[in-house]
Formats: C-alpha cells, structure tokens, sequence
C-alpha cells in the first residue's frame, strides 16, 4: 500500500511539475511577443513620424501617446524577462572576485531583497495608478484612459518580484549558481560555453 500510495504521490507530483512548466513556457512566449511588439510599435511611430514630417508635411499627431505605451510596456513587463534571463545591469566586480560559496550566498540574498523591493514598489505603483482611475485623465490626442498606460507599472514589478523569487528558489536547489532562472553564472562556464553565450546575446 506505502509504495502504491508513494507512486500515486509521485504521478501527482510529475503532473503539477509538467503543468507548471508549461504555464511558464507560456508566460515566457507571452512577455516575449509583448516586448519584441512594443519594441516594433516604437520603431514604426518614431521612425513612422519622421517620414511623414519629411515627405506630407504634418507629424502623426497620435505618434509620441502611442509611443509612449510602447516604451513604458517595454520597460516595465521587460523587468521579469531580464530577471529570468539575468540580463540586468549590475555592479559585479566584487561580486565576480569571491569564491563559490560567497557568489552561492550572494545570489541567494541579492534576489531575495531585489523581489522585496519590487513587490514593494508594485504596492505603491497601484496605490497611484488607482489615483489616476479616478481622475478619469485621458491622452490629449486618442483620448485613452491614462490608467491604462500605468496599469502595466504595478503589473511589471509583480511579475519580476516572482522572477526574483523563482530565482532565489532556484539557487536553493541547485547546486550551481544561477543569475538567472535560465542562466549560469558567468563565472562558471567553461570558455567554450561563454563564446556561444555571447553569441547568443548578440
């Protein structure tokens, strides 16, 4: 009976494990295809803009409000994406000069308080975005709701305040270290694995 149970226990648990991975193979294709859109959106309206200033005379008037979105969209859902990528700017030549054990503690602790944080500032960027819902501030030009533009504020800092702890929870269970819920520490790659990582990068 222990080992039928054990095994029903364990079906479970390798059904919830296939579950969450592909809720998050989703959620990875969902903040890829917003952030490589929002980024397609600045190009057109920028570039957009200049063309019919240069060539018809008039600026598209709606330009900078569309733009705007694009940009605060990419900023802020792009938060989790460089999280799970650890591909955010940081200050690492200390961090690179300790040894194993002190990088293993180090990327345990620095994620945790950077997931504080950014839940912290979720808190506070929703208190403001309820601000402007009841205002009823639109854009000058398409007359859009303004909270629909700062909704994505609070939304981006939820989302890499989970990166961050799955992050931390990672580095818990593996023994390596990890920068990134997809990504070693650069440190620990052979020289081989580093060129075709930089590859990648670019």
């Amino acid at each position: 009976m222990d080992t039928e149970e054990s095994s029903h226990k364990n079906r479970w648990f390798k059904m919830i494990g296939r579950f969450l991975t592909k809720v998050d193979h989703i959620i990875l294709k969902t903040e890829e295809f917003i952030l490589s859109s929002a980024v397609i959106v600045i190009f057109i309206m920028v570039c957009g803009n200049v063309i019919s200033r240069e060539l018809f005379g008039p600026s598209i008037y709606f330009h900078s409000e569309v733009a705007r979105f694009a940009i605060v969209i990419a900023t802020f859902m792009g938060i989790s994406y460089a999280a799970r990528k650890g591909r955010h700017i940081s200050m690492s030549a200390f961090y690179d000069a300790l040894p194993f054990r002190a990088r293993k503690v180090m990327s345990i602790i620095i994620p945790l308080g950077t997931s504080i944080a950014l839940f912290f500032l979720a808190y506070y960027s929703f208190e403001y975005m309820k601000y402007i819902y009841e205002t009823g501030a639109t854009t000058t030009a398409l007359q859009v709701p303004i909270f629909l533009l700062y909704m994505f504020v609070p939304l981006g800092f939820v989302m890499g305040g989970i990166q961050y702890v799955r992050n931390v929870i990672i580095n818990l269970v593996k023994k390596e270290v990890y920068i990134g819920t997809d990504a070693l520490d650069y440190n620990d790659l052979q020289p081989e694995e580093r060129k075709a990582d930089e590859n990648i990068q670019l």
